[in-house]
């Protein structure tokens, strides 16, 4: 036997010699194939769906005001195929790395968001070990303000709570900072914040010339996200300049901006929207920082992206291809070069479109979009935990959102293609067309005077209120379908616990840990630390104030020179299954609140199952996203029964069921019948009725239709109206 299994694997091995060395192979062809034209394939597909609208069914629009086409072909795309395009050089189109992620993988910046600092240093040891790849720092909402525990309204919210320098020792305690990135978005200004790791830096010994990855600012996001920043503008730009040129001299791999797209993101602008709103923004830091005295090579070199990936999976790839290139002539115009022109980008999934209720898609989703921004060609990825809407991740939801970014790079090989959807014609148009919606929204801003002024316009504030109108209003009519939330809701779902911290003992714990550390702190020292902070802002001086004591609260309030802070119009934080979330909890807690009574519906099923079940089906997914009690049955034979089963059933809502050929008989014969039995119930037909045949049904005493054109959201809100849940 054994010697049967050596002959074989001989053989094989001849084969395979065999086959190596053969290289004259017949030419195939595929001339008994006779290509179709386009319009024998419109005339094969209009076959195949029966009656629906061609032109409305296979063709998609989409919020960006592009339209997917049906189908992509080389003819239609051969004009703008980058034929004499490269990844790695003219502009960016293809990547900025010439070999794309095999020599460089993307970094797995899996962000760390514990409260207590040596909690979060404990995190991102443990991220690294597990397989992440930059150490990612999330910040609370009081640090990123630059408050004081004592003056946070919350510890902790959303990230780890820094005050004192001691709390960034311990944060970055026996980091591998330079074998590893850092990255921190420290805010509306990274002055404090890097001057206190800089103070870890020297308290080590270590050459911050190692540390790469970025401490970054953006004024202009924090100022749209909050309304109004701590200081103007005007200083925020002068402490953005003396951190870039502290960064160029000091840690010249270090970036000290991080333009981010999260608060229009958040918003539900369309990727349009926020992409221009970013690179305008960066082009306002650009000019800024070169009047200040920096070159527009010293100033690209100081500017990361974060850009959030959404869910239309080949917008976003075609979005970061297009970016690039705009990108670069931006920084070619300001007479920048080809090293300069290259633009780097952090990516993160996009926290409008996660969900609270059945959260566990969120898994489905985030692993599309950091695919396809992977595809794209980002520089890192920060995959979120699936329950990121509801809470603090875990260990297995971080476990899940790290081993999506390590499986796609140990067992996908996805390091190993160079821009694998170049030459792609639906993605090569895809790019040509959001790159010129791109370009043109970029040139409306510009037009105004730049991004500030639009801003204090509120052009940007409300073009992304239109687009999330819009998009409210087709998730209303389900056009926009979210799993789980206005389709297919899991009825038996229990929430996910929120996990919420005490706050009280969170505060007292580190207000205890931050007097302790300041108890032994020379007062004096420290107030002439503040001292030539306030008279000379810059980052030596910011970095003798923490070493003397100074929290980041009296840093900050030694920096500000009594400038007001610009106010505008804040574009409010918001996700695409919110309202229909809200049903649900308040029918829960009316139900709570009332012994378990709810809204209840009862099905008129007419006729054996074959005939009634569709409609059946459809309305009982319908009425359950607003988690209401749907009596089901299997169906009756006669009208008269129907009424008897509705009327003992006491229901708040009847729906008939059945098929448009039975309607015009059943409908006149039932519908008075259950308005009889039930005289408070709301009667819905399923399905929508033809024009003919509508008021005929509302006069028999149908009060709606529950159909694909139907507004559910409304109608749920109606229902709870009526039963008292809502005034």
């Amino acid at each position: 036997m054994e010697e049967e299994k050596k002959e074989e694997e001989l053989d094989l091995q001849a084969i395979l010699k065999q086959a190596e060395s053969k290289t004259d192979f017949p030419e195939v062809t595929f001339d008994e194939f006779t290509p179709p034209t386009d319009e024998e394939w419109k005339v094969a597909c209009e076959a195949l769906l029966k009656g629906a609208p061609f032109e409305k069914v296979m063709f998609t629009k989409t919020y960006e005001g592009i339209t997917f086409d049906p189908m992509y072909t080389r003819k239609h795309t051969e004009d703008i195929l980058p034929k004499a395009s490269y990844p790695g050089m003219g502009d960016y189109l293809r990547g900025t790395n010439v070999s794309g992620y095999v020599g460089k993988p993307w970094g797995i910046a899996q962000s760390c968001d514990e409260t207590l600092p040596k909690e979060n240093n404990e995190l991102l040891k443990f991220e690294v070990e597990k397989g992440s790849t930059v150490y990612n720092v999330r910040l609370d909402k009081a640090t990123l303000l630059n408050k004081d525990v004592k003056d946070a309204e919350k510890v902790g919210d959303d990230g780890c709570s820094v005050t004192t320098l001691d709390d960034i020792h311990t944060l970055l305690d026996g980091l591998k900072l330079d074998e590893y990135p850092l990255y921190i978005y420290a805010g509306a200004s990274a002055l404090p914040m890097l001057a206190g790791v800089a103070a870890k830096f020297n308290a080590c010994g270590k050459k911050l010339a190692k540390l790469t990855g970025f401490v970054g600012a953006d004024p202009i996001g924090q100022l749209v996200e909050n309304g109004q920043n701590y200081a103007s503008l005007d200083q925020l730009y002068n402490e953005m300049a003396e951190t870039a040129k502290w960064a160029i001299k000091n840690a010249p791999s270090l970036r000290t901006i991080m333009v981010r797209d999260d608060v229009f993101s958040r918003g539900g602008a369309s990727d349009v929207q926020d992409t221009a709103y970013v690179l305008a923004i960066a082009v306002e830091y650009i000019r800024q920082l070169m009047k200040r005295g920096l070159t527009i090579k010293e100033a690209a070199s100081q500017i990361f992206f974060g850009i959030s990936m959404g869910a239309n999976f080949f917008m976003q790839i075609a979005k970061l291809r297009a970016s690039r290139p705009i990108w670069a002539n931006i920084i070619k115009a300001f007479g920048g070069d080809e090293e300069d022109m290259a633009m780097h980008v952090h990516g993160r999934p996009a926290l409008f479109f996660k969900t609270v209720f059945d959260p566990y898609v969120n898994m489905l989703r985030n692993t599309t979009e950091i695919f396809s921004g992977v595809v794209g060609g980002l520089d890192s990825y920060e995959n979120e935990p699936f329950d990121e809407p509801i809470r603090k991740g875990d260990v297995f939801s971080r476990r899940i959102a790290r081993n999506v970014q390590v499986m796609l790079q140990e067992e996908f090989g996805l390091l190993q293609p160079i821009d694998p959807s170049g030459g792609s014609w639906a993605v090569e148009t895809l790019t040509k067309q959001i790159k010129e919606k791109i370009w043109a929204e970029f040139q409306a801003i510009e037009g105004k005077g730049g991004i500030v002024k639009a801003l204090e316009e509120g052009y940007p504030q409300e073009t992304i209120a239109k687009t999330l109108a819009d998009r409210f209003k087709a998730l209303e009519f389900r056009k926009d379908r979210i799993v789980g939330s206005n389709m297919y809701p899991n009825m038996t779902e229990e929430l996910l616990d929120k996990r919420e911290e005490d706050q009280a003992a969170l505060k007292k714990q580190r207000q205890a840990d931050i007097d302790a550390y300041l108890s032994d702190m020379d007062d004096t020292h420290k107030a002439e630390c503040l001292k030539a902070l306030k008279d000379s802002a810059t980052v030596d001086t910011a970095l003798k104030a923490f070493q003397a004591g100074a929290t980041i609260g009296e840093i900050r309030a030694a920096l500000n020179k009594g400038g007001a802070s610009e106010t505008l119009k804040a574009i409010a934080p918001h996700r695409w299954s919110e309202r229909f979330e809200d049903l649900r909890m308040t029918t829960e807690a009316f139900k709570k609140a009332h012994n378990g009574d709810n809204v209840k519906v009862f099905l008129a099923n007419m006729g054996p199952i074959p005939q009634h079940k569709a409609r059946a089906d459809f309305s009982t997914s319908f009425l359950q996203v607003g988690e209401f009690d749907v009596e089901l049955n299997n169906g009756f034979k006669t009208t008269d029964e129907a009424a008897a089963a509705a009327k003992e059933s006491g229901a708040d809502v009847a729906v008939i069921c059945s098929t448009d050929k039975t309607y015009p008989e059943i409908v006149p014969d039932l519908a008075p019948k259950l308005r009889a039995a039930l005289p408070n119930a709301t009667i819905y037909l399923a399905g929508a009725a033809p024009k003919d045949l509508e008021p005929v049904y509302r006069e028999a005493g149908v009060d709606d239709f529950i159909s694909v054109k139907a507004n559910c959201y409304e109608i749920l809100r109606f229902l709870q109206k009526k039963k008292g849940m809502i005034d």
